[in-house]
């Protein structure tokens, strides 16, 4: 990653921390981009290029990236389910040690705020096709089913991680929820 790239990562990561800071404390709708700006220290043309809508702060993240690379670096072995659960529980082990803040303020905020519940839907669309993209044309509709089988498998595991306080340890709550879901660990 060249410096200006980490440059842009930096500043994109300052104003969503900012932003969630803003809407934990006074709330999401009275919370205002002119704010986020003026907390992260940028300009709101500066949000704006980063976050083109006010819920992109909040759902704005590299999951689909990182999932193409995971489920890539992963052995292609096992059905498509256990494949994809395997990414996942690899994901969710990496961001709940690295992010676990940011993710728990992210989800509680998705949580309560409904206007961030309807375009979380399309975080899931994305993070599904990843995952077909990832595993390819060849199984792109058995890679869809399983794909969104385990996503669901994930949402039910992050929405009792954040009612926990995200206390427990999320990639063992996916892990109970996928085995009471397919009968087996991934």
């Amino acid at each position: 990653m060249s410096l200006r790239d980490r440059q842009r990562a930096d500043t994109r990561q300052r104003i969503q921390r900012q932003a969630l800071r803003l809407f934990t404390d006074r709330g999401y709708d009275a919370t205002t981009v002119n704010g986020v700006a003026a907390a992260a220290g940028v300009s709101a043309m500066t949000v704006y290029r980063n976050f083109p809508t006010k819920e992109d702060l909040v759902l704005y993240d590299d999951f689909d990236q990182l999932t193409a690379a995971t489920i890539a670096e992963l052995p292609a072995t096992g059905s498509l389910t256990d494949r994809i659960g395997r990414t996942v529980v690899t994901i969710l082990d990496l961001v709940a040690t690295t992010e676990h803040d940011l993710l728990l303020a992210r989800l509680r905020l998705m949580i309560s705020t409904p206007a961030l519940q309807a375009r979380h839907l399309d975080s899931q669309f994305r993070l599904q096709e990843a995952f077909v993209n990832a595993i390819g044309p060849s199984q792109e509709y058995g890679a869809r089913a399983a794909a969104s089988a385990v996503l669901g498998v994930t949402h039910t595991a992050l929405l009792r991680w954040a009612a926990d306080d995200g206390e427990p340890d999320l990639a063992d709550l996916f892990r109970e929820a996928f085995t009471a879901t397919f009968g087996h660990a991934p």
